[in-house]
């Protein structure tokens, strides 16, 4: 590459930017959003992303519902959110520029790959006139660039086809768009080769397409200004990777299986968005990970159950869907009392519903979805990062409660990604369990009782099947207290079904902190899940304003925290945003009797800092003018 040093002028120093790649499901956006955010975070940045893309493996090319997105917010200082708007947009065609031109504030960027405004693909999405032409885009800063024309001019001496050479055209805007934020390189092509090493050929025009896009932008009098945004200087010290929610949760899993020293089983169906979780895992044979792709999602799930039964640490993913399909078995898990740990990632529902979108609306799904009295422990990590500590704890309670627990992750936390400080291994809790290895029968006849109960945690004997002297029976029918034989006994089922539920009640979970700076605020945000970034965005501008207002973050929604009552009661007002329609409201109103405020959205998108920012200042408004806002307000 050449430097350039004599005409590229200092950069400009920004404190954060915004840049959202959009094109075609086929032009690679996910790809080359996900290498700007490797670079970014290689600079030390703090970052968030939002990747958005269809349903369909390939939507029809050129048209609106095809299109596919990837937004990236870096930063000089910690930021919670991919960023309500793009600074820059990087549109590969008509459609790409349709979808998301009305998200861009005036004044900001758009880079367009001429090469696509054709009249048939301006036709596939309503243009009669290019808008490169009409004047609808004066308000912003407009570079027109013949990508696909340059990246095969680039690749002309390498023989590939004129067809292959034009699929390296995201890599020409990727080089491009380091140039302009002086990214480091060395990590993207390090990365090309390593991912076409059996193909050198692609890999080394990839590469030189990249470069070209690099050196387009130090050569070329349309790009006269480029910017620069400081590495984050208020991290903690220590080692960071960037990591995506499902990501966190895989290797989370393989740290509870190392901390339990105990095998890790995953069975599992194949479901967007929770997938990844499955290809990650099956990468760690060699920590005591065996996976299986079941044939579908009952089998996952009861593969899952057997292998806790036989002493492993028992995982299964899936979505909303699939755990509707599971339900039966996680009951059977409830009445056999075993661990088991079931991953919920959450997408638009019902049915098939969005897949690809995020949704926050299986949450009463979680708590009360299987038939009878089948309580079980609910939690939700709030970040990509959090994801990674969620899954040691909900495998901490599974296997210190002996029974299932469903922790809820969504699509935005799966598929975005954020700086992660990686652990100490040491500092790591010690999950470790111990095996009933004596008959443990309270009459002394030698017998092994598999429900007799430690009496701290109400958690049954752990015994292993076929360990000598420990023979016993479990299953889906009711259990007489202690013995475990079957039982119709009335005031036997009663007793059974109060423990059981006594036994989640009785979880330990550690109190919901508050932040209130001002210890003055007399409204309360409270969220769950991925609502905590732009909840927290929204408080810290209403701060920065001067109005007071408080923000609590529930990771644990069965059992509450013990002094959730105390802190709902400490303010005039509750707001509760979810993607929902006012489920974690509708829990919270029922059991403290408070008349939380439910803000809801169901539109397969996060909550941006903006809506919520307008939303809760006019409840700050309101409570100091001694007046009351409904939800539709």
């Amino acid at each position: 590459m050449t430097t350039g040093a004599e005409r590229t002028p200092p950069p400009v120093k920004l404190d954060r930017v915004v840049i959202r790649f959009a094109g075609d499901s086929g032009d690679g956006m996910q790809l080359t959003g996900d290498r700007f955010t490797s670079e970014a975070a290689a600079f030390g940045n703090d970052l968030a992303t939002l990747p958005n893309f269809p349903a369909e493996i390939r939507a029809p090319a050129g048209t609106l519902p095809g299109v596919s997105s990837f937004q990236l917010h870096f930063a000089d200082y910690d930021i919670l959110t991919p960023g309500d708007r793009p600074d820059v947009l990087v549109a590969m065609n008509p459609a790409a520029l349709k979808a998301n031109v009305g998200d861009l504030p005036a004044g900001g960027t758009v880079i367009v790959n001429t090469d696509e405004f054709s009249k048939r693909n301006l036709s596939k999405v309503g243009y009669a006139v290019s808008p490169l032409e009409d004047g609808s885009l004066d308000r912003f800063v407009v570079h027109a660039v013949a990508m696909a024309t340059l990246t095969q001019g680039a690749l002309k001496e390498t023989g590939l086809s004129k067809k292959d050479a034009e699929r390296c055209k995201n890599m020409f805007a990727l080089g491009l768009l380091c140039w302009m934020y002086h990214r480091p390189t060395e990590g993207t092509e390090r990365f090309l080769r390593e991912k076409f090493a059996r193909k050198p050929d692609i890999a080394e025009a990839n590469v030189l397409a990249f470069r070209s896009g690099w050196n387009y932008g130090e050569t070329t009098e349309a790009f006269a200004t480029t910017y620069e945004v400081a590495p984050a200087s208020d991290f903690p010290p220590g080692r960071y990777r960037q990591i995506t929610g499902n990501t966190a949760l895989a290797y989370g899993i393989v740290a509870a299986g190392q901390r339990a020293r105990l095998p890790v089983f995953l069975g599992s169906y194949p479901i967007t968005p929770a997938s990844d979780i499955l290809h990650e895992l099956a990468k760690h044979k060699n920590f005591g990970v065996t996976t299986m792709q079941a044939e579908d999602e009952i089998a996952g799930v009861g593969a899952a159950l057997g292998a806790a039964y036989g002493g492993a640490l028992g995982v299964t993913t899936t979505s909303g869907p699939g755990i509707a399909l599971k339900s039966e078995t996680i009951g059977l898990g409830v009445m056999a009392e075993l661990p088991l740990l079931v991953i919920d990632v959450q997408r638009g529902g019902p049915s098939t519903g969005l897949p690809t979108k995020t949704e926050q609306a299986d949450l009463l799904q979680a708590m009360f979805g299987r038939n009878g009295e089948s309580p079980v422990p609910v939690l939700a990590p709030r970040s990509p990062g959090d994801c990674f500590t969620l899954a040691l704890e909900a495998a901490r309670i599974a296997l210190a409660y002996r029974t299932p627990v469903l922790l809820l992750s969504d699509g935005a936390i799966a598929n975005g990604s954020e700086p992660w400080l990686i652990p100490d291994a040491d500092d790591l809790p010690d999950l470790r369990v111990t095996f009933a290895t004596e008959p443990n029968a309270p009459d002394g006849s030698g017998e092994h009782w598999p429900y007799v109960r430690d009496p701290r945690t109400l958690a049954r004997d752990w015994a292993l099947p076929g360990a000598p002297g420990l023979t016993h029976r479990i299953g889906g029918l009711e259990k007489a207290d202690g013995k475990g034989s079957i039982s119709y006994d009335p005031d036997n089922h009663d007793r059974m079904t109060r423990l059981r539920q006594a036994k989640v009640d009785g979880i330990t979970v550690p109190d919901l902190e508050v932040d209130d700076p001002s210890g003055q605020a007399d409204v309360l945000v409270l969220g769950w899940g991925s609502t905590f970034g732009p909840i927290g965005a929204a408080c810290r501008v209403l701060r920065q304003r001067g109005q007071r207002v408080a923000r609590a973050h529930l990771r644990y929604l069965n059992p509450f925290p013990a002094n959730l009552a105390q802190v709902l009661g400490s303010y005039e007002r509750v707001i509760v945003p979810e993607l929902n329609l006012g489920q974690l409201a509708m829990l919270v109103r029922s059991r403290f009797l408070v008349d939380a405020v439910p803000y809801t959205k169901v539109a397969g998108l996060p909550f941006t800092e903006e809506e919520l920012v307008e939303v809760v200042s006019r409840h700050v408004e309101d409570v100091a003018g001694g007046t009351w806002l409904s939800e539709a307000a």
